[in-house]
C-alpha cells in the first residue's frame, strides 16, 4: 500500500497500529532487555531492540542477515557503516552471551507447555537435526563438513528428467544445528532450544554429547509430562537407551531394518516382523503438505530391542499406501487398542511442524547468511533472529487476532485460497510489518534509562 493513496483517516489507524505492534514487541522482550540492562550499557540495549525490530523489516534469503545491511536499516544508507558498526559492538559485546537467549526462548517454551498441561492437552516436543551450510566459507571459526541438503535435493530425479547427478553425498563447510519445538495437536510450533556446534577446532564435539546433554536437561525440566518426537535420524539402540534409562515417553521413527525381537521371541528386521501382515484398521486421512487424501492402514505389535531385553516397548506400523514408504514408529506408550496405535501416527506427524520451523529459519530469515568470523557472535546473531521467529509465532495468539487481520487484509492482502486460509500465516504476517514499519516507522525512544 503506498502512503500517497491513503485517506487521512487511514494513516492515523496506520501509524497507531505501527506503534502498537511495537509496545507488543517491547512487551514481548522485556524479561531479556531487563536482564541485559543488568550488564550492558543501556545504548546496546536499545541496539538490541532495534537490531530485532530490523530483521523483521529486512527480508532477503541471501543477504537478511549481513551487517551492513541491516546497518543501512537501522540508521539509512547513508550511515550504513555506523549502522554497522552498531550492531557489530552489541554482538561482539564481552558482557553478555548467547545463554541469556536461549534461555528466554526456553523459558517461553516452559509456559507453553505448563499451559498445554493444564489444559489437559498432549504437549508434544520434536526434535531434530540440522546443517547450516556455509559453502562459501573458509576462515570463520568453528567450520566443519556438514552433508549438504541442498545437494541432496538438487541431485534428486525430477518427474520428465533424465541422467541426474549421482554419486556420494556432498559436504561443504558449516556447523551441525539442533533444534527443539513444543506444540499440541494442534497449533503452532514454539521455539524450545536452538544449538550449533562443530566437531573441528577448539569448540570439537560429538553429536551424542551434545544430544545428551539436551535430553537431561529436557528431563530434568519437564519429565514425563511431554512426548518425545523423533525422526529416523535418532534410530538406534544406544538413543533408546538413554530415553528409556531417564523414563521418558517417546515415539521415533525406526529404520525398517534394524532388527527388534517379535512376540514370539524371534530376531528379525522390523521390515519382516510386520510381512505380509493385514492391517487392523484403515482410515482415510488428509495429506495435508501434498493436498490429498489418503487410505492409511495400521498394524501394531509388542517388540523388545536385543539390548534392552527387559523393557516392553511397541513397534507400530503405518501404510499410507502405494507410492509412498511406511512407518515404523517405535515407542514405550502403551497401545491396547487399535485407538491408542492411532494415536501414536497422529503424535508423528505433528513431526511436520519442525520441517516448517526450519525451513522458515533458512529461507525467510536466512539463517545462512551470517558472515561472523567469531564464533560466538554468530550465535548471537542467529539467536536474536530466532526471537524474531519466536516473536511472529506470539502474535499468531487468540488476544492479536484483530490486529494479525489488519495486517495481513491491510498491508498483504492476498486472493489466493491457500494464503488465505493457511492456519500460520507467518511469512505473510512478516511482509506486512515489514512494509508497515517502512511507511510508518515508529520513531526511536530510548527504552531504557
Amino acid at each position: 500500500m503506498l502512503k500517497d493513496t491513503m485517506s487521512w483517516a487511514e494513516k492515523q489507524e496506520s501509524l497507531e497500529r505501527a506503534w502498537e505492534v511495537k509496545g507488543i514487541l517491547q512487551q514481548f522482550l522485556q524479561p531479556l532487555l531487563a536482564r541485559l540492562e543488568e550488564r550492558l550499557d543501556h545504548r546496546l540495549v536499545n541496539t538490541f531492540f532495534d537490531l530485532v525490530m530490523i530483521i523483521i523489516m529486512h527480508r532477503d534469503r541471501h543477504q537478511g542477515l549481513v551487517m551492513s545491511e541491516l546497518g543501512g536499516e537501522l540508521l539509512g544508507e547513508r550511515h550504513a557503516p555506523a549502522g554497522a558498526k552498531r550492531i557489530s559492538n552489541l554482538l561482539h559485546s564481552k558482557r553478555w552471551q548467547a545463554q541469556q537467549i536461549e534461555a528466554e526462548v526456553w523459558r517461553q517454551a516452559d509456559a507453553r507447555v505448563g499451559q498445554l498441561t493444564r489444559a489437559n492437552q498432549e504437549a508434544i516436543v520434536i526434535w531434530d537435526d540440522s546443517e547450516n551450510e556455509k559453502p562459501e566459507s573458509l576462515a570463520a571459526e568453528g567450520l566443519c563438513p556438514a552433508r549438504s541438503s541442498k545437494a541432496a535435493r538438487l541431485k534428486r530425479i525430477k518427474p520428465g528428467f533424465y541422467n541426474p547427478p549421482g554419486g556420494r553425498p556432498v559436504f561443504v563447510p558449516g556447523f551441525h544445528w539442533l533444534q527443539l519445538v513444543v506444540t499440541g495437536m494442534r497449533g503452532p510450533a514454539w521455539l524450545a532450544h536452538l544449538h550449533w556446534w562443530t566437531t573441528r577446532g577448539p569448540l570439537a564435539s560429538e553429536k551424542r554429547t551434545e544430544h545428551f546433554a539436551v535430553l537431561k536437561r529436557v528431563w530434568q525440566a519437564w519429565g514425563r509430562r511431554v512426548v518425545h518426537i523423533f525422526d529416523q535420524g535418532f534410530a538406534g539402540a544406544p538413543w533408546v537407551g538413554l530415553l528409556l534409562f531417564f523414563q521418558l515417553r517417546f515415539v521415533l521413527r525406526w529404520k525398517k531394518d534394524y532388527q527388534l525381537i517379535g512376540p514370539a521371541g524371534q530376531l528379525q528386521s522390523a521390515r519382516r516382523l510386520v510381512a505380509w501382515k493385514r492391517p487392523y484398521d484403515y482410515k482415510l486421512i488428509r495429506d495435508a503438505p501434498r493436498h490429498c487424501v489418503r487410505r492409511v492402514g495400521i498394524y501394531f505389535l509388542p517388540v523388545q530391542l536385543p539390548t534392552f531385553p527387559h523393557h516392553r516397548l511397541w513397534l507400530v506400523v503405518s501404510r499410507p499406501g502405494p507410492g509412498r514408504k511406511p512407518w515404523f514408529l517405535l515407542t514405550n506408550e502403551p497401545i491396547l487398542t487399535v485407538e491408542d496405535a492411532w494415536r501414536i501416527v497422529f503424535l508423528y506427524a505433528r513431526r511436520w511442524q519442525i520441517e516448517m520451523t526450519l525451513r522458515f529459519e533458512k529461507s525467510e530469515l536466512a539463517f545462512e547468511s551470517p558472515r561472523l568470523h567469531d564464533w560466538e557472535a554468530r550465535r548471537k546473531f542467529l539467536l536474536v533472529a530466532a526471537l524474531v521467529h519466536a516473536f511472529l509465532i506470539c502474535l499468531l495468539a487468540p488476544r492479536f487476532e484483530r490486529l494479525r487481520l489488519w495486517l495481513l487484509d491491510t498491508w498483504c492482502h492476498r486472493n489466493g485460497k491457500w494464503s488465505r486460509e493457511t492456519p500460520t500465516p507467518l511469512y505473510r504476517l512478516r511482509l506486512a510489518l515489514s512494509q508497515l514499519w517502512r511507511v510508518f516507522r515508529p520513531l526511536y525512544l530510548p527504552l531504557l534509562n
